[in-house]
């Protein structure tokens, strides 16, 4: 029997050595050390040895398995290293070839004319302001001159927290808390997201984009109002564009207006875009109104100013803003 444990051994290492590849080692393990093979086989049939005999062919038989296990683990071994060698010879890399282009997406229509709005208004000596969108009601409606019983306060119009704390209805809370905090002169635009208990429909939602403007120092007027929203309507929809005012009301200026600007489809004549009005309305704007000042730490017997604000969603008077070029929904 020993001369046969040899043979398997010469046989198995031979097989082994010779393997060019795993599945090889996996057959020649399956053929020696399987469940049927010749080594287990010898391993069954040590019940007809002497008790002398079993312990040294058992003791030799787990030599050679021992042995034929370790060599297959060794060339595995040398597979793996010669196929990392193999792949970094035949799969090098050119690290002077050019990258792949990466296609950026366009920036969003509504990012595009506040971008555009913003340096307009920088243009003019403006700065940005910003401020938190949940915000106290103080700021959102008080100092704002925004009585409690108004309808704007009401929890069908109006995201609230707490009874103290609200999804801010407007970005004019970010005047207030500029006109406590700094000193006049003051010259800022607040572009920001807004919130309303509105239904989805085609021309409304209950988030949407907010730009307000803000100008306070000594001797303002409504002059100045229209003369900078005057500007802005050339700059924005072109020179030929004109601007006019209504009387409106808005309980934080005083006297307050809408500015609608002439069609930019017919220059004013009237046609189906304006609904033959030749006018199309933009935003809401006034003085601000004296309370709002005093509200705010601010004097109004020394200083004065204006605002005006505009959204891109239509509302129950058909306000509405989008690119510079279509100002239609």
């Amino acid at each position: 029997m020993k001369e046969q444990i040899e043979k398997i051994r010469q046989s198995a290492l031979e097989e082994i050595k010779n393997a060019n590849d795993e599945k090889v080692l996996n057959d020649a393990r399956v053929k020696y050390l399987g469940k049927k093979g010749e080594l287990t086989l010898i391993l069954r049939g040590m019940g007809g040895l002497s008790s002398e005999e079993r312990p040294v062919i058992g003791s030799l038989v787990n030599e050679v398995r021992d042995e034929i296990e370790n060599l297959i683990e060794e060339r595995k071994k040398e597979f793996k290293v010669a196929e990392i060698k193999r792949k970094l010879e035949t799969e090098k890399i050119d690290v002077t070839m050019p990258g792949k282009k990466i296609e950026l997406g366009s920036v969003h229509p509504i990012t595009q004319i506040i971008n555009d709005i913003k340096e307009i208004f920088i243009g003019m000596g403006y700065q940005i302001a910003d401020g938190p969108e949940v915000e106290f009601a103080t700021y959102n409606f008080d100092k704002l001159n925004t009585p409690p019983d108004h309808p704007a306060r009401d929890i069908q119009d109006t995201f609230y927290i707490t009874d103290d704390i609200v999804l801010r209805s407007q970005t004019s809370p970010v005047q207030a808390r500029v006109m406590e905090t700094q000193k006049p002169p003051i010259k800022i635009i607040c572009p920001g997201v807004v919130y309303r208990s509105d239904s989805v429909d085609a021309t409304h939602s209950p988030v949407f984009h907010q730009i307000e403007g803000l100008v306070v120092d000594k001797n303002i007027s409504m002059g100045d109002l229209k003369g900078t929203l005057e500007m802005f309507a050339k700059k924005c929809l072109g020179e030929k564009t004109q601007i006019r005012f209504r009387p409106h009301h808005f309980p934080f200026t005083e006297p307050s207006a809408e500015a609608d600007v002439s069609c930019f489809v017919c220059g004013g004549k009237g046609c189906r875009v304006c609904k033959e009005e030749g006018w199309i309305e933009l935003l809401g704007c006034g003085m601000v109104h004296p309370n709002v000042l005093r509200n705010c730490g601010i004097d109004p017997e020394i200083y004065s100013g204006f605002a005006f604000g505009m959204r891109n969603r239509k509302n129950s008077n058909g306000e509405i803003w989008n690119r510079r070029y279509a100002f239609i929904i």
